[in-house]
């Protein structure tokens, strides 16, 4: 089964460091980088609303834990976005493509 992983990241240097070592490391197939994400949370009991940037990590669900390790070491947040959502339906070649850039 093939996973997203989506993880916010507070500036381009950080989210261009994990999506690199994601890569090299052969946990990704591919990182996209979404740059200008507004996100309104709370945290510690405040309402924040910061720019982010947005990863969109495609993977295989068997990955998840040791992607989330590696994002977790290499996030300057104390408790980094790390969820996962499967995917259901994808074109073959493309998930076939997965599968040979994780090897």
């Amino acid at each position: 089964m093939f996973q997203v992983i989506m993880c916010t990241c507070p500036d381009i240097n950080n989210a261009k460091l994990i999506a690199q070592h994601l890569i090299k490391e052969r946990l990704a197939a591919c990182v996209n980088i979404v740059p200008n994400v507004i996100s309104i949370y709370r945290w510690q009991d405040a309402i924040e609303c910061d720019k982010e940037i947005q990863l969109i990590i495609k993977t295989q669900s068997d990955k998840f834990n040791e992607v989330a390790n590696e994002i977790k070491r290499l996030h300057r947040y104390d408790t980094p976005e790390i969820i996962a959502m499967n995917i259901q339906q994808g074109d073959n070649s493309y998930l076939n493509w997965i599968n040979e850039s994780l090897k």
